[in-house]
């Protein structure tokens, strides 16, 4: 079965940098719509970044532009986001969803979207 597998998740002051990974496994399909969402206690689910790795198209939710950049290594089968210039606001958890064989339509950013997703790693920055 599809297994999203999150790591990179951790504590860091404000201007920091980390990166999170997404291994993906269970699925063949290689053009699938590869996406983070985040979760901050009481808030809904938000998309962060997605990238369709049929193209290595990508896009980026409007609060991360310029800070967070989305990839893929597809030998891997494994997408990262590497957060820089972090900011107190970003503490949430942070999922792996994926969009099997599917692009990433304008709606990239909505989770009832998705069928397959992570567990979850934890961000933390602090100021």
């Amino acid at each position: 079965q599809v297994q999203l597998v999150e790591s990179g998740g951790g504590s860091v002051q404000a201007g920091g940098s980390l990166r999170l990974s997404c291994a993906a496994s269970g699925y063949t399909y290689s053009s699938n719509c590869m996406v983070w969402f985040r979760q901050a206690p009481g808030k809904e689910r938000e998309g962060v970044a997605a990238i369709y790795t049929g193209r290595g198209n990508t896009y980026y939710a409007d609060s991360v532009k310029g800070r967070f950049t989305i990839s893929q290594d597809n030998a891997k089968n494994t997408v990262y986001l590497q957060m820089n210039s972090l900011k107190p606001e970003d503490t949430a958890m942070y999922f792996c969803a994926a969009g099997i064989g599917a692009g990433c339509s304008l709606f990239w950013a909505r989770a009832d979207k998705y069928h397959y997703w992570g567990q979850g790693t934890q961000v933390t920055v602090s100021s």
